[in-house]
């Protein structure tokens, strides 16, 4: 197991792509499970929205279906298994970071002089996301990293606005 997390701490820093992670269901199980587990812990450390169980189970689905459909259509789907094992590996790591900024975030709202950097250091998580998906997505569909970065913001914002569908009441 100490193999798998440094796989995807070289994946965090933009050293290793998907194809090195073994092609295996239990291990994007076991990788799933532990995205659930850290997304909970980091809901239990600060007030979360109301619902954000439904909104991590929503997370969790679209992103599993969003990997599937995407390689289906790019007739690549033998590479589900590594992909989507990649990206919610990826994205366990990078959930101390993120709840860490969200705490900042919110102990220094109405604080001016904390706003700007904490600004910066967000957009800046926000773009190494962005930069490390597309990496995972451009070795999964060997298309270019322009087309790459392209389907992960329109697949960020195609699940905000599923997110925001959901928990708006009718």
């Amino acid at each position: 197991m100490g193999e798998v997390l440094e796989l995807f701490a070289q994946l965090l820093l933009l050293r290793r792509a998907p194809q090195y992670l073994p092609a295996s269901g239990l291990l994007l199980l076991l990788t799933v499970a532990a995205y659930v587990v850290v997304n909970c812990v980091a809901c239990s450390m600060y007030p979360p929205a109301g619902n954000w169980p439904v909104l991590l189970l929503v997370d969790v689905g679209f992103l599993l279906l969003w990997n599937g459909a995407l390689l289906k259509l790019a007739r690549r789907p033998e590479r589900f298994l590594q992909t989507t094992t990649a990206v919610f590996g990826f994205q366990t790591l990078l959930a101390p970071l993120l709840v860490a900024w969200a705490w900042l975030w919110q102990r220094s709202h109405g604080d001016p002089g904390w706003q700007a950097p904490l600004m910066v250091v967000g957009y800046g998580l926000l773009i190494w996301q962005v930069a490390i998906n597309s990496r995972i997505v451009r070795a999964a569909l060997e298309w270019s990293m322009t087309a790459s970065v392209a389907l992960v913001v329109l697949q960020t914002i195609a699940e905000q606005l599923l997110q925001v569908a959901i928990t708006v009441p009718a």
